[in-house]
């Protein structure tokens, strides 16, 4: 009877907790420019903020719900918050100043290793910064630490569970714990939709921050290929992979593109523009930003495979005409040719890319290369339970970019997805972006079976190396859903100022309420 007794005050006190999570933090839902306002005004530091942040990270992500969405905490996130204090108030500068950011597990911290969720790389520690970091700090970010991940950026083996890394473990979705973050960039989404940072810094190559940022309902900006340096980011296709911020606002986003913007002296995907050198991305954001603009959507927005979707998706589009854009309907574009030689591409690039990586970390690497990364894999256990290391072979089996079909599959993918592809459509139908519902509500995680992935609308603007951004449009049965808006090459201030109008004429967005915490 005692057993029993206890049992069931403990089940009520856990229901009174489980019920009121998000309502305990002081900084729930604050923006990055409403806690510089606290600096500011003397309300508080930045230590005290940190500090809280990470208290959160200990209640929320180890315990409690569990969402295992941060691998590692930075061991000098509070001494970095304590140097900031000590700056003189009319001294402080940066945009970032005193606001805790999280990063994608691919990223190079010197403090922290980059272990891309793989146990072969569980202590390996780069021999610098990142540049994106190093732009982060210069403008006064404190970086709180590490999201957890698809493993190798979730290009490593066939019907893998996104999410899941042998290091962190499976990350769960805030809203409900039992369904899926996507990936790669899972940590990330879920971290910031449940308030353990102000913003996290994911990366794509296809998919990868757009589907994440619409599962866990927040915005996520996949930059033009280059804007952000790859330097120090684990690789997939530098044809392709592009860092980017994923926060709870558009303006957070935009504030955080301005930070890592890099020089474009030499960009691999062979994207050029002088005009994109410094530039801001907050000035643009007007709540009348869609007036006058002319999109269109592809017919059959979801592949018909989701009509709640659908229903959501096209009453969003009612609401962009009702702020003054004119909105079409048009044919879908997308070549398989270009989908078939991206992937060859992919590969290709990923054997060069990896091994690469395993350079710059020295003599101290855990291994050499992709061959002994994928020999190292077979006596671990962990690595390949749940599913194997395919890409890994079939990336190795290439020739790398020396292969002598390398470079016409470049230009063809190139070709079909730019000039004959979104440039094209552009052009013909005087667009000032393409629209589409970023992917479905979450599904239930399933490590045995893998991703239940009913569809997702970021290939076009992948394969080109173009920038799409994704917003909270609504919920489906509590389960957030995103809008996603794609353009040409650097037109990342109009997508943004688009994505700015809307939102300022959604409804907030909903919060996460940890369901089905066991």
């Amino acid at each position: 009877m005692k057993k029993l007794l206890s049992a069931l005050l403990f089940c009520i006190s856990y229901l009174a907790w489980s019920q009121q999570p998000v309502k305990e933090f002081e900084y729930m839902e604050i923006s990055a420019a409403e806690l510089q306002a606290l600096y500011k005004n003397k309300q508080a530091t930045v230590r005290q903020v940190v500090s809280q942040y990470l208290k959160r990270i200990e209640s929320i992500d180890k315990s409690g719900p569990s969402l295992h969405s941060v691998i590692a905490i930075n061991p000098v996130a509070l001494k970095t918050a304590d140097s900031l204090d000590a700056v003189p108030r009319e001294k402080r500068k940066g945009l970032l100043f005193g606001i805790p950011v999280l990063l994608k597990d691919n990223i190079d911290s010197k403090e922290m290793p980059t272990t891309a969720g793989s146990l072969v790389l569980k202590n390996s520690y780069p021999l610098k910064d990142s540049e994106l970091v190093r732009r982060l700090k210069a403008e006064g970010a404190v970086i709180l630490g590490k999201n957890n991940l698809s493993e190798w950026a979730n290009f490593r083996g066939q019907n893998s569970t996104s999410g899941w890394s042998a290091v962190g473990g499976l990350t769960k979705n805030p809203y409900d714990l039992s369904r899926n973050t996507c990936g790669s960039s899972s940590g990330a989404g879920a971290s910031v939709a449940a308030n353990l940072a102000v913003f996290a810094v994911g990366t794509e190559t296809n998919g990868s921050i757009v589907c994440p940022s619409s599962l866990n309902g927040i915005v996520g900006l996949k930059p033009t290929v280059g804007l952000i340096s790859r330097n120090g980011v684990v690789p997939i296709s530098h044809s392709q992979d592009s860092p980017g911020p994923m926060g709870r606002t558009v303006t957070d986003v935009a504030l955080g593109l301005e930070a890592m913007q890099s020089p474009l002296d030499q960009n691999p995907a062979g994207l050029h523009s002088h005009s994109a050198h410094s530039r801001s991305y907050i000035l643009p954001l007007q709540k009348d930003a869609l007036k006058g603009k002319r999109l269109a959507y592809v017919k059959n927005p979801s592949n018909g495979s989701h009509p709640k979707v659908d229903a959501l998706f096209l009453s969003t589009v009612e609401r962009m005409r009702a702020l003054g854009a004119e909105v079409i309907e048009i044919e879908s574009f997308l070549s398989e040719k270009a989908q078939e030689a991206s992937f060859q591409v992919m590969l290709m690039e990923y054997k060069e890319g990896l091994n690469g990586y395993f350079q710059s970390l020295g003599s101290s690497s855990p291994v050499k290369d992709l061959q002994e990364l994928i020999a190292k894999n077979k006596d671990i256990p962990e690595e390949l339970y749940y599913f194997g290391q395919q890409y890994l072979e079939l990336a190795q089996a290439t020739g790398g970019t020396s292969d002598p079909k390398y470079k016409g599959l470049l230009q063809e993918m190139h070709r079909l997805s730019r000039e004959e592809g979104i440039d094209k459509v552009l052009a013909t139908h005087r667009l000032d972006g393409i629209i589409a519902p970023t992917a479905s509500p979450a599904w239930k995680s399933d490590l045995i079976n893998g991703d239940h992935y009913l569809f997702g609308t970021s290939s076009p603007a992948a394969i080109a190396g173009y920038p799409i951004i994704s917003l909270p449009m609504g919920d489906i049965d509590g389960l957030p859903v995103g809008l996603s808006i794609y353009g040409a090459a650097f037109s990342e201030p109009t997508l943004l100022a688009m994505a700015y109008a809307l939102e300022q004429s959604l409804p907030k967005r909903i919060l996460p309420t940890f369901k089905n915490t066991p």
